[in-house]
């Protein structure tokens, strides 16, 4: 079996730590727990990315250094993961000077290669991508991530022959088809390969940006960021003669796997293996690739107020339930939707109702009939249930097949079908009413014997998703987890030791009042936007599309008790379709015909499924009363509010 690398991006430290890098870095503790487990080498490396424009930015804004400003914003990183059960082998960073030594050795050979060289250029730069954008790449003249358009510079830099290398990356992919996965980002990235490739700028003029690696070859430049950055892969494993790295990277028995999301997918699956192919170092495994957590269906943005920090949500929960639901909601590759309130149903339908009832319910049963001692394996194995080993072996199979592909939630939920089958055992088999009859002790015993084993196994499965809470298990089943190496179902819970009444494992959670705290959380939220707003200019006015609509229907958006789809005449060719939350104000049978003022220029967004264009304006009061704003004395839908 290969040995097994895997490492997460490093974070930028122009933010703080959000869910969504808490998200990357416990699907990345997850496997290599679960790789640990099966009895492979593993390695899980981490680490923080602190050179770039951003970052000189953030720091001047904070009045310190860059270095002051990376160092605490690094720490932040560092000492978050402990506190959410992560465990990293090794923590890089793109300041240590042994990165910046082999990023300069790295450098240096691809320029007496010939694959460097020095031109003029101009281009579109976005500085919040800190890259040059070709003119198709564009969205509307736009960077299609920050929305902002880029500024047009003209200076001489340092290039890499990126282009020498897109016909051997074309073959590689298509050579290997779990190379870049799942399928759609493999996709991807071979239709942004059909056109030519350009070669990559890899320098900064001193002159505009000094915060980088300084180029080996002229000391008037630094390092692109992206150049940079990409080469903590390697250096992290002291390429090219350390020991980890030809453990872990070059040697045979190296499996060395990305994980990354989707936002940085052409720096890792474009600018990384064309890099790796020049200087003649093997390629990686795999790039594993997820998509983004939205929060009220939009992407979670800092400049949008919607970060989610993870800490806050797993002091409340628990470190163990949080990385859970993160495992479970998101279908690895996809975007999926975050809500507390959505924590607290899987929190309570699965943990505290599957899980925790099975476990309350087996090992008290256990202390009432049998003193809390395991019985011994029954000799007549037939007393033992098949369905259960039949499940077992199930689920293990699916288990392992769906962990191997970064499909957590179905790996989980290949798990939970084995406990929904243990709680059906308990109903069927009527432990007590075997316990009222003497002569069906063999079976109580053989039915205990089962239940106890599997939740067992049922602890050794959930430990690399939920360390903390299998540790508790194991403890309370009497069996070391450190021991429990391999996936076989070999019975842990050694017969003859008494175990005592168990520990809740989850308390459930008061849903209503997880629902009045976010009331709560929005009612303030209102209270602290009805205040003074920042003084703008007719300009930053005269952008907004003011018009007259008419409410020509107005209906419930299911699953959503705040929202109302209305379809609004605009004085368009077809009526226009706009979400508003207002539905606890107002009812739908009272506003069609009432004359709105709505922001027609508005970016199209979904909410709960129903895509709007545009926003109606209302007025909050002081006690939180919403009234939509209308007019007395009706004119024609479309005309412009002035």
């Amino acid at each position: 079996m290969k040995n097994f690398y895997l490492t997460t991006p490093i974070y930028y430290v122009n933010a703080e730590p959000h869910i969504g890098h808490a998200y990357t870095t416990i699907l990345a503790d997850t496997m290599t727990r679960f790789q640990r487990l099966r009895g492979r080498l593993t390695r899980f490396q981490t680490g923080t990315d602190e050179h770039g424009d951003k970052i000189v930015e953030v720091a001047k804004k904070q009045g310190v250094s860059p270095r002051q400003y990376a160092d605490r914003i690094s720490r932040m990183f560092r000492e978050i993961w402990p506190d959410l059960n992560i465990k990293p082998d090794f923590f890089i960073r793109t300041t240590d000077e042994g990165h910046m030594r082999l990023v300069q050795e790295i450098l240096q050979r691809l320029y007496d290669k010939g694959d460097i060289y020095f031109s003029h250029y101009g281009g579109n730069y976005c500085v919040g991508c800190e890259r040059f954008y070709l003119d198709r790449e564009l969205k509307d003249g736009k960077c299609p991530d920050h929305q902002t358009v880029p500024v047009y510079i003209e200076e001489e830099n340092y290039f890499f022959k990126m282009s020498l290398y897109q016909k051997a990356l074309i073959s590689h992919i298509e050579t290997n088809p779990d190379f870049i996965r799942p399928e759609r980002y493999r996709n991807e990235v071979l239709s942004f390969l059909k056109e030519p490739l350009e070669d990559l700028c890899i320098s900064r003029p001193k002159s505009r940006l000094a915060w980088g690696i300084e180029l080996p070859f002229d000391r008037r430049f630094v390092t692109y960021v992206w150049f940079d950055a990409l080469m903590n892969y390697i250096t992290g494993l002291d390429w090219p003669l350390g020991s980890a790295y030809c453990s872990f990277w070059s040697g045979p028995e190296a499996d060395a796997q990305h994980l990354i999301a989707k936002d940085i997918l052409k720096p890792h699956a474009i600018y990384w293996p064309t890099m790796l192919m020049a200087a003649g170092i093997p390629l990686y495994s795999h790039l594993n690739v997820h998509g983004y957590w939205k929060i009220n269906d939009g992407k979670m943005s800092k400049s949008l107020g919607n970060v989610v920090k993870p800490l806050d949500l797993a002091r409340i929960y628990g470190v163990d339930p949080f990385r859970y639901f993160l495992l479970r909601e998101m279908a690895f590759g996809l975007d999926a939707s975050f809500g507390e309130e959505l924590l607290v149903e899987r929190y309570n339908a699965d943990l505290a109702n599957d899980l925790g009832n099975l476990f309350s319910r087996v090992l008290n049963m256990l202390a009432q009939y049998r003193g809390g001692v395991v019985p011994d394996k029954p000799a007549d194995r037939s007393l033992l249930s098949q369905d259960l080993a039949n499940g077992r072996g199930q689920a293990l199979a699916a288990y392992q097949e769906h962990m191997d592909r970064y499909e957590f939630h179905l790996a989980l939920s290949s798990l939970w079908v084995f406990i929904s089958g243990c709680n059906k055992y308990v109903v069927s088999s009527e432990p007590w009413a075997l316990a009222k009859k003497q002569e069906a002790g063999e079976k109580l015993d053989a039915v205990l014997y089962d239940l106890v084993q599997a939740l067992a196994w049922i602890t050794v499965l959930l430990s690399p998703a939920m360390p903390q809470v299998a540790l508790a298990m194991a403890d309370q089943l009497g069996f070391n987890l450190d021991q429990a190496i391999g996936l076989d179902g070999h019975d842990l819970a050694a017969p003859g030791i008494s175990l005592q009444k168990p520990e809740p494992l989850f308390p459930r959670v008061d849903s209503a009042k997880v629902q009045a705290k976010t009331a709560k959380a929005e009612e303030k939220a209102r209270s602290k936007a009805s205040g003074p707003a920042p003084e703008i200019n007719i300009d930053e006015f005269s952008r907004l599309d003011l018009r007259l609509g008419k409410i020509l229907e107005a209906a419930p958006v299911p699953g959503a008790d705040k929202l109302l789809r209305l379809s609004l005449d605009l004085g368009e060719d077809k009526p226009r379709t706009v979400v508003s939350g207002i539905a606890q104000h107002y009812k739908p049978q009272d506003l069609p015909g009432l004359q709105v003022v709505v922001v027609a220029n508005l970016k199209p967004v979904t909410l709960r499924g129903v895509e709007s264009h545009g926003m109606i304006l209302a007025a909050t009061g002081p006690e939180g009363e919403v009234k939509i704003i209308t007019l007395s004395d009706p004119l024609p839908p479309g005309s412009k509010v002035r």
